[in-house]
């Protein structure tokens, strides 16, 4: 294995489609509330959307020699940005908006690595904006080792949404 890393443009960020959709599929198969939810996430319904939505993107790819094993997007949105629908009709507020304490928060939105080449991976970016002291991570249910992994890097539980089809963690 020969692995390097690249940051990626907003304007090429279609290199990520075919691993966005294996994440969604990933998820799907380990969901045990509401897997169909899934069925309408894609990289055009959850990537695209976000991105345009954001105010600062961060997309890096793990490549091993010409192929992409692994992505990890990150974002600083306004925390309003997570508030309304999600993948049901019902709205939904990911977390109390009066704990953050600035308007806007870092959230590792998506990380996807292929399972031969896990455990190489860094979430630094989020940490090089100084105004942001909220950090969030939404992982899908049915995903324990990314639950384990999160928690390892010193992220805490803070509740779960949508009946526990989310659960929410936070750094502080």
């Amino acid at each position: 294995m020969n692995i390097r890393y690249e940051v990626v443009s907003e304007d090429n960020i279609i290199c990520i489609k075919d691993l966005c959709n294996d994440l969604m599929a990933y998820q799907k198969s380990k969901a045990y509330i509401h897997p169909e939810w899934f069925d309408n996430m894609s990289y055009e319904t959850r990537v695209l959307p976000s991105v345009k939505g954001a105010k600062a993107n961060y997309i890096i790819v793990a490549k091993d020699e010409n192929e992409i094993v692994g992505y990890a997007y990150s974002n600083i949105s306004s925390k309003y940005t997570y508030s309304g629908g999600f993948a049901t009709l019902e709205p939904v507020d990911f977390f109390d908006f009066d704990s953050v304490k600035t308007d806007d928060v870092g959230c590792l939105s998506q990380f996807f690595i292929k399972e031969n080449y896990r455990n190489m991976g860094s979430m630094n970016w989020l940490s090089t904006f100084k105004p942001i002291s909220d950090l969030f991570i939404f992982v899908s249910n049915g995903n324990d080792n990314a639950l384990k992994f999160y928690i390892h890097k010193g992220f805490k539980i803070s509740h779960q949404i949508l009946d526990g089809f989310i659960t929410v963690l936070r750094n502080n």
